[in-house]
């Protein structure tokens, strides 16, 4: 087998191992966003990407400083509210590290607005509130996804047009 071959064949295998063992991702949330006021940076994301209407759905809210170091303790509030009504309170909670989980029901489609207040963090300790839009999964979500896809396997298989024979090509001359 020559080197090139080799090489064909291993380096996809060693993406592969990679990718398996690793925890990091290649991008953030779909559904998140940041924020900073004054001294504080507050990211928000929700788990799935997509959330959806009537199933069960993670708010993950992180505080941290300017220097990306988390917050020890904070006092936090959230508002949400939809087509400009607010809809749900979450009461101010004392947390004492830098994020905080919520499980929520997301129960109609589209954009949701997150204000988050912080308390006693602002200037003669005032609240500080940071604003967010989540939305939830639509049908063009699918689309989306299913472009992507789409994408990927084309690409794959013109990949394989191209290439799969010059490699029969090689392994056949004597």
């Amino acid at each position: 087998m020559n080197n090139k071959l080799r090489i064909f064949l291993i380096v996809p295998l060693l993406f592969v191992s990679m990718t398996a063992t690793t925890n990091a991702y290649g991008h953030s949330l779909f559904n998140s966003a940041e924020e900073t006021i004054g001294d504080y940076r507050v990211q928000i994301a929700t788990q799935p990407e997509f959330p959806q209407i009537g199933e069960r759905s993670q708010i993950l809210i992180r505080i941290t400083d300017q220097n990306l170091e988390e917050v020890d303790r904070f006092t936090m509030g959230t508002r949400i509210f939809y087509n400009e009504e607010q809809i749900v309170t979450w009461r101010p909670e004392s947390h004492s590290s830098g994020h905080m989980e919520k499980d929520f029901f997301f129960e109609d489609s589209g954009n949701h607005i997150f204000r988050v207040d912080l308390y006693d963090v602002g200037e003669d300790g005032g609240t500080l509130t940071f604003t967010f839009n989540i939305s939830t999964q639509s049908p063009f979500g699918y689309v989306f996804i299913g472009a992507i896809a789409a994408g990927g396997l084309i690409f794959g298989g013109v990949m394989g047009i191209v290439f799969i024979p010059k490699i029969f090509k090689k392994l056949s001359k004597p």
